[in-house]
């Protein structure tokens, strides 16, 4: 995917602030300490369009940024963060499930999960939540510079297990720090975009 221009357009906390146009939406969810950020501004190939929070677990907002003018990346808030209270955490939810049962443009929610642990029992829920809403079809693996590439393997294992995850779904192993495993993720977000027929153009990012 060659990225022309990408901006955000709205941090929102309900329906009224979505966009209106209507273009395909990818959102993208994660504990807040995954590296969901990094992902983002690296698929973006930038360096801080999403800022990383100064208080983990408070951003209660969900971030539209528009992708050459065609599609929408969705920041959706990162969960998890053991200090949050549980009122907060319930605004959490509100505000997900709203995006997540409302949202008729939105075409793949994609869970990161750090790929040197097991899901948490915060990131099963979370998939849960997606697979019943009808997505999660990507699993994005993020910090894959923290170990072998044969650790990678046996890592891919235990989030499949962990998750319940249908064969045919797809893991991608993420590395912000290196650049590696974005050609990958782009090419699972083309695949879906075709398969769907959705008018996006899908320009070769220069290597």
């Amino acid at each position: 995917m060659k990225i022309k221009t990408s901006e955000i357009v709205i941090s929102a906390v309900g329906p009224k602030q979505y966009p209106e146009d209507l273009l395909p939406e990818i959102a993208m969810v994660g504990r807040s300490n995954v590296g969901k950020s990094s992902t983002i501004n690296t698929l973006l190939n930038r360096r801080k369009l999403a800022r990383v929070s100064q208080n983990p677990g408070k951003t209660r907002t969900i971030n539209f940024y528009i992708i050459n003018k065609e599609f929408y990346l969705v920041d959706l808030p990162g969960y998890g963060y053991a200090k949050v209270s549980k009122t907060e955490r319930a605004s959490w939810g509100k505000i997900m499930e709203t995006y997540l049962s409302t949202r008729t443009n939105l075409q793949e929610v994609v869970l990161l999960v750090d790929i040197r642990h097991e899901p948490t029992e915060d990131d099963k829920l979370m998939y849960d939540w997606i697979k019943h809403y009808g997505y999660g079809t990507i699993v994005v693996a993020t910090k894959s510079d923290k170990i072998s590439r044969s650790q990678q393997q046996k890592q891919f294992k235990i989030i499949r297990e962990a998750l319940q995850m249908n064969p045919e779904d797809k893991i991608v192993a993420i590395s912000s720090l290196k650049k590696e495993g974005i050609d990958k993720l782009w090419g699972a977000i083309e695949d879906l975009f075709t398969a769907r027929h959705l008018p996006i153009t899908m320009e070769e990012a220069p290597k």
